[in-house]
């Protein structure tokens, strides 16, 4: 599989995480990144729902919800160090809960030894 990342400089202590959203048939519905700055009504009401309210700042995932048009089937939650080496990115609470309201099937997401894939 193609994916297309944002890879910080080395210099960046934060680092960027990609939602991408796909269809049963492999289509790009959309593509989310995690922000330090910005928030969406949708990730509050999900942060509320997961009782960490707090969690508002947006995540790659809910980023990536936010804007899918369609019927969303899988997500591939990605993150990589300044040297292109995959970084843990398993979704967090607000976000598991998110991808399950969503009706998301198939959740992949990299760790320190390549990729996880989950079935819902």
């Amino acid at each position: 599989m193609n994916c297309d990342t944002k890879t910080p400089k080395p210099s960046s202590r934060r680092q960027s995480v990609t939602a991408i959203v796909y269809d049963r048939r492999g289509r790009v519905l959309s593509v989310g990144h995690n922000s330090y700055k910005k928030t969406h009504p949708e990730m509050a009401r999900w942060a509320r729902l997961a009782g960490e309210p707090y969690r508002i700042y947006l995540h790659a995932e809910t980023a990536a919800l936010a804007k899918c048009r369609g019927v969303p089937y899988r997500i591939r939650i990605q993150r990589f160090d300044y040297l292109g080496r995959p970084v843990l990115a398993k979704p967090c609470r607000v976000c598991s809960l998110a991808i399950r309201e969503s009706g998301i099937k198939v959740v992949e997401f990299t760790c320190t030894d390549g990729w996880t894939v989950v079935e819902l």
